[in-house]
């Protein structure tokens, strides 16, 4: 149990990542609902191609959906599977270290999540616990490949709406920093689309293939992300795994006054810092494990790795997290009245060396570290604009992939 333990104060890294490697049925026909090129298709679900990136959409009970990414995305999970046992293992853990604590990773999980990793197993030829294992890979990468404590460096946040922006609606971003020990799963990026038939939101999220996503939207026009606090906060007992909680936000809540309270009632496992937006507005909650205060802005805000609000009466803030936090405010500032996708996505691609809040590779404490991923968001038209480190932006309507 300690092992596990040790694994989820370490979530407060992940990942994601994506490959173009073709499943199952390949097909050129042109989908109904997207002028996306359709790949393949698995038992009602549909694969999609985004450029470089496969977008999965996926239909039915939680158990059929699961069942359709583990067909849709097999080559790409069993490939990530073998990279992440074989990686880990070579660092002196035994795989019945790693199942063990695989094992216990899903106790606490909705029956939702469960039933999707069931799924999964059946049409990947994978255990249910090899399924868990790769929902928590990154950070068995993390703990196997670092020789030290990682700097608690991981994402940032800037949605700008009102007189800030072209349009006065909402425009959202978030970069997610890792050491690059984490560069490998860049590979297997994957944007899927939940459209379950139970009368719940369709939801999207964008991660390594079969890893916890952290990146969030649905149907309704809501968004949520994260952001390490940079503090150590653990609940004094066991509670359900915080982000995992976002499936629950995503499906049941369809505005943002909802989803707001639904986060203020939701006590996490640790400290974290909850990026959320919706069609009109966006706003930040801070929240340890006995306590949210929310940070609203006059038409922008941001949010790097430490707690803002005076109230905490907390030390001085990393560099690391303050520059970052300043640069967004600033950058946002230079462009205000002028802020839409294309320029969010200009603000994003500064470095850190250069005045901005991306890692290109940047030194800190002793090791690498990159923006692993990056989005742009706009939740009124639910329009996507996506990336992973080194590579081009990539533009998506999930309008149309949400349709049921």
């Amino acid at each position: 149990m300690k092992v596990l333990l040790f694994f989820l104060l370490l979530s407060i890294l992940i990942i994601p990542a994506a490959v173009f490697s073709l499943p199952q049925q390949q097909t050129t026909v042109e989908t109904p609902i997207t002028n996306l090129p359709l790949i393949a298709t698995f038992e009602g679900g549909q694969r999609y191609q985004a450029g470089i990136y496969p977008v999965i959409v996926l239909s039915g009970s939680y158990h059929e959906m699961g069942r359709q990414y583990g067909g849709l995305m097999k080559t790409e999970l069993n490939d990530e599977y073998s990279y992440l046992i074989n990686t880990v293992t070579s660092q002196g853990i035994t795989k019945e270290e790693i199942m063990k604590s695989a094992r216990e990773v899903p106790a606490y999980y909705p029956e939702r999540i469960k039933e999707i990793f069931t799924g999964m197993s059946e049409t990947t030829g994978r255990t249910y616990d090899d399924i868990a294992f790769l929902y928590y890979g990154p950070i068995f990468l993390l703990l196997a490949s670092s020789n030290s404590e990682p700097v608690p460096a991981s994402c940032s946040y800037l949605a700008a709406w009102g007189n800030y922006t072209k349009s006065g609606s909402p425009v959202v971003s978030r970069n997610w920093d890792l050491v690059d020990t984490i560069m490998p799963l860049t590979e297997w990026y994957v944007l899927t689309i939940f459209r379950p038939t139970d009368g719940s939101n369709s939801v999207a999220t964008w991660s390594p293939a079969g890893a916890r996503p952290e990146t969030f939207m649905n149907n309704k026009g809501l968004f949520i992300t994260d952001d390490n606090c940079g503090r150590e906060d653990n609940a004094p007992e066991i509670r359900p795994e915080f982000i995992t909680e976002y499936y629950r936000f995503m499906f049941d809540y369809s505005d943002l006054n909802a989803l707001e309270a639904a986060i203020n009632g939701t006590a996490p496992d640790v400290g974290w810092i909850v990026d959320v937006a919706g069609p009109d507005e966006a706003f930040v909650l801070e929240k340890s494990t006995d306590r949210t205060v929310k940070r609203t802005g006059d038409g922008v805000i941001a949010a790097a790795n430490h707690f803002v609000d005076p109230s905490w009466n907390l030390p001085d803030p990393p560099e690391h997290s303050l520059s970052r936090y300043n640069n967004l405010l600033r950058q946002a500032e230079e462009a205000k009245g002028m802020i839409d996708a294309e320029k969010m996505m200009e603000i994003r691609d500064v470095c850190i060396e250069n005045g901005g809040s991306k890692f290109c590779h940047s030194e800190l404490g002793g090791g690498k570290y990159s923006s692993n991923h990056q989005i742009v968001y706009e939740p009124q038209n639910q329009t996507l604009w996506m990336n992973v480190m080194d590579k081009d932006w990539q533009k998506v309507e999930l309008s149309p992939l949400f349709e049921n």
